[in-house]
């Protein structure tokens, strides 16, 4: 589902009530967390977490117009969703996240290349989130995408 919200107020407005503290806690644990650079705003209809045009001024090679995406969080239909384009783009990462995430967690992980699906919001494991935002800085992120991206040309 995307959102057509301008602002990540006008999001959290408009979720459903039972959906709005978790990604208020979401956001909070992860503002708190990510590293300095990143920035928050809508992103692909999401709340998003972007290295700003200020700090990459290339942007996103699908749309240069468009920051470079990091991590974005969002109420879906059926489940909350994290999007860290991190755990995709790092096998060490990703294996790091789904070992902590089994130790901490009941229940299978429901997850994509980049995308961890929450249809329990009561299994939200947010310090687990939170410490996974941690896991890049801005440069680093960069770093790894051009790398990424360079490969793929």
């Amino acid at each position: 589902m995307i959102s057509k919200a301008k602002t990540v107020d006008e999001y959290v407005t408009a979720l459903v009530p039972e959906r709005t503290a978790a990604i208020e806690k979401l956001r909070k644990v992860i503002k708190k967390n990510l590293p300095k650079g990143f920035k928050e705003e809508m992103s692909y209809g999401m709340i998003g977490y972007v290295v700003p045009h200020s700090l990459y001024a290339a942007g996103y090679h699908c749309d240069p117009k468009l920051p470079l995406p990091f991590m974005n969080i969002a109420s879906q239909k059926n489940f909350i969703a994290v999007y860290h384009m991190g755990v995709y783009a790092d096998k060490k990462l990703l294996d790091w996240f789904t070992g902590e995430y089994t130790k901490q967690v009941p229940g299978k992980l429901d997850m994509g290349k980049a995308c961890i699906r929450f249809k329990k919001i009561e299994n939200i494991p947010y310090d687990l989130i939170g410490e996974l935002a941690t896991k890049f800085t801005v440069k680093d992120w960069v770093d790894r995408y051009e790398t990424a991206y360079k490969k793929s040309k």
